[in-house]
């Protein structure tokens, strides 16, 4: 195949560049490096420029593979949230999905996982901490060109604003350190120091951004996938913003909520602001659209073709429809041009969606095993949730609840009179895109846009393992007795979807564990992409109520709620996925553009790290893990069984905690003995 033959040699050739970002040991902020690596004293890292910069991307190194969100995580990941779940029951070293730890309240700030790799709090002061050793030795080495200085000063700006910006995003307002390199031998005094507040952290890293966006590159070659360029540090500054804006940390109901008496004890000021400032959400447009006026990227899209779907009469007779994509859905394969982002059949380095991202080994050995039935050589267990499902709309734009009777079938209540159980399930296979779908599919799965057969392995899906000439084409079957089901491979394994449904967004269909031949392609996860900064942008204007003049670097922006600017983001991201665009009513309602909004992020981002932070940022944290998780029927032996909603697992390992304190990781308690002007995260004392 072509395109893994592409893949196959940048990755190869980009192999050191891949180094970037792996995690090496922890550390804590307090210490300074002995060793610059296991040859040279530190003082040799200023030596020439080539150490520095070598001494450089060894701090780089020190981050987490981003998409590890999921086994041995970093960070709470999709399952501490309403978008997935995972059957492995036990604790401690039973258990390697902190995720699932965090939400059933088992991190503390003595406990962080068994491997403890949730706690990255002193490994980004370790970034942290040789980044300004860097910049306060910049000049030091005397081969050092102004070239060199400003390449250097950038990257290492970016590295860490990104170790501060990991901070504040998981464990809350960080302490700041400027440009100070820590000395050791003093008093607890000089090491003992306040955090900042939220709205001081969030202004200084995103100044700290902006210093880098001046100094990178606009562009990398593909040798160098994988370093942040300057749309990467726009991007994440327009993230950043959005957060800023939102109800949890702008004031109001929410705010006051969560933080409304989170006092920081050094001066009494409030950690979180309790006064709402309309003008964050005009600086998260402007940082959004500073992103878009670039240029530089759009959503990847691939041609239709003979095997296209036909669009329905839904989205050609849509009022905002305007024929070929970008001004509507006609022209694009919908299905391909999701997946292929995310499945490695395009190359993620020419990929213009890509803001920034990286290779990686992780989403094969373990989210695509995590996913794939038993009968292939995966573990099957990696289950997405029914509200997930629930959230995908039918293939004319309309909701589940709108369709149903008409093209949604879920129970016998809904067929015409004189249906029976068996007319729930389709009569007919269909390919669509490359896409089998069997005959006697359950017709809640019929129907449905391409997204959802781009990221949901569900009973009777076909998972294809071309690369294998000895076993492909596998019908995934969860019913309890079948060999992908509870029973199948023993009620004692945890190696079953526990509701039904599995994470399939990573997989391509020639990618195979077991059988002759068989292979993956190798995979990129993206960081950032252009669809986020499109919906970003949309949210922000929503939000306006007045008109607003911000100033970004040399450029200036003014902003309102303008419709036409909100329908022509929001409806890029609509069109690309083959869907309806935001009607004149919907566009009317900010509450309405809201709800848009929300449904379209959980399923265009699902399981990308990003539904953990917008439910807190929005402030619907707990209104959506109170609602339970719900899937198919796991011990269902038949189809009748099987069918029906339910709520999986009773154990407690299974039990998910709503509370305030969730929002974020507590900082470890080690730290907290060794500063005592160190505030805790609410929740956590």
């Amino acid at each position: 195949m072509k395109t893994s033959i592409i893949i196959k040699k940048i990755t190869k050739a980009a192999l050191a560049v891949q180094l970037l970002f792996m995690a090496t040991s922890c550390d804590d902020y307090l210490n300074i490096d002995t060793y610059f690596d296991d040859e040279f004293n530190i003082d040799s890292a200023y030596a020439n420029t080539r150490y520095m910069e070598a001494y450089m991307w060894g701090a780089a190194a020190l981050f987490p593979d981003e998409s590890s969100t999921v086994r041995s995580n970093y960070t709470p990941g999709p399952m501490a949230t309403d978008e997935g779940i995972n059957g492995l029951t036990g604790t401690g070293t039973a258990n390697i999905y902190y995720g699932m730890d965090f939400v059933t309240g088992n991190i503390t700030p003595d406990y962080y996982g068994s491997g403890g790799t949730l706690n990255q709090w002193g490994k980004n002061y370790k970034i942290i901490r040789k980044c300004n050793n860097i910049l306060k030795n910049i000049d030091v080495p005397r081969d050092m060109t102004y070239s060199d200085r400003n390449r250097i000063e950038g990257y290492t700006r970016f590295i860490r604003a990104y170790a501060y910006y990991n901070l504040i995003l998981d464990f809350g307002p960080p302490i700041l350190l400027g440009d100070e390199v820590i000395n050791t031998n003093e008093t607890i005094e000089y090491y003992d120091r306040p955090r900042a507040t939220y709205d001081e952290a969030m202004n200084y890293i995103c100044d700290e951004f902006e210093k880098a966006a001046i100094q990178l590159p606009v562009d990398v070659g593909l040798l160098d996938f994988g370093k942040p360029t300057k749309g990467a540090a726009l991007a994440l500054i327009a993230r950043l913003r959005l957060i800023h804006a939102s109800p949890l940390f702008n004031g109001g109901a929410a705010a006051a909520a969560y933080y409304g008496n989170w006092i920081r004890k050094s001066d009494g000021a409030h950690y979180v602001s309790q006064q709402y400032d309309e003008s964050r959400w005009a600086v998260a447009a402007a940082a959004a659209k500073r992103v878009m006026d670039m240029g530089k990227y759009r959503l990847y899209t691939v041609p239709a073709d003979e095997r296209t779907p036909v669009l329905p009469a839904g989205v050609t007779t849509d009022p905002n429809f305007y024929g070929a994509y970008p001004n509507g859905a006609l022209g694009i394969d919908a299905l391909k041009s999701y997946s292929d982002v995310f499945t490695g059949e395009s190359v993620a380095a020419i990929n213009p969606e890509y803001i920034w991202g990286r290779n990686t080994d992780y989403l094969k050995t373990n989210i695509s095993q995590g996913s794939m039935p038993p009968t292939l050589g995966g573990w099957g267990r990696f289950s997405v949730t029914q509200k997930v499902v629930d959230a995908y709309l039918m293939e004319d734009g309309r909701t589940k609840e709108e369709a149903r009777g008409q093209t949604y079938f879920e129970v016998v209540a809904d067929l015409p009179t004189g249906g029976t159980f068996d007319d729930l399930f389709t009569t007919q296979a269909k390919n669509f895109s490359g896409y089998p779908l069997n005959a006697g599919i359950f017709k809640m799965y019929a129907n449905r846009e391409m997204r959802f057969y781009a990221s949901i392995g569900f009973n009777g899906a076909v998972w294809q393992a071309l690369s294998s000439t000895t076993l492909n084409n596998h019908t995934a079957k969860y019913f309890y007795q079948e060999p992908d089901g509870r029973g199948g491979v023993s009620a004692s394994s945890p190696n079953y979807p526990l509701t039904g449904y599995v994470i399939k967004k990573w997989n391509n269909s020639y990618d195979a564990f077991t059988g002759t031949g068989a292979r993956h392609l190798p995979k990129a996860y993206p960081i950032i992409r252009y669809a986020e900064i499109l919906l970003s942008y949309a949210e922000a204007l929503n939000n306006l109520t007045g008109s607003h003049t911000v100033k970004l670097g040399e450029q200036t922006y003014t902003l309102g709620r303008d419709e036409n600017e909100i329908k022509s983001s929001f409806n890029l991201v609509r069109y690309r996925a083959g869907l309806p665009g935001l009607s004149s009513m919907q566009l009317a309602s900010k509450a309405e553009v809201q709800k848009q909004v929300e449904r379209e992020r959980m399923v265009e981002f699902l399981w990308e790290n990003r539904r953990f932070y917008d439910v807190r940022r929005w402030g619907i944290y707990e209104e959506t893990e109170r609602e339970p998780i719900r899937g198919m029927n796991p011990d269902g032996a038949d189809r009748e069984s099987f069918y029906r909603r339910v709520s999986p697992g009773t154990s407690s390992f299974l039990t998910r905690q709503v509370d305030k304190k969730l929002i974020w990781v507590p900082i470890p308690r080690a730290e907290m003995r060794r500063l005592p002007s160190l505030d805790q995260n609410p929740g956590y004392n």
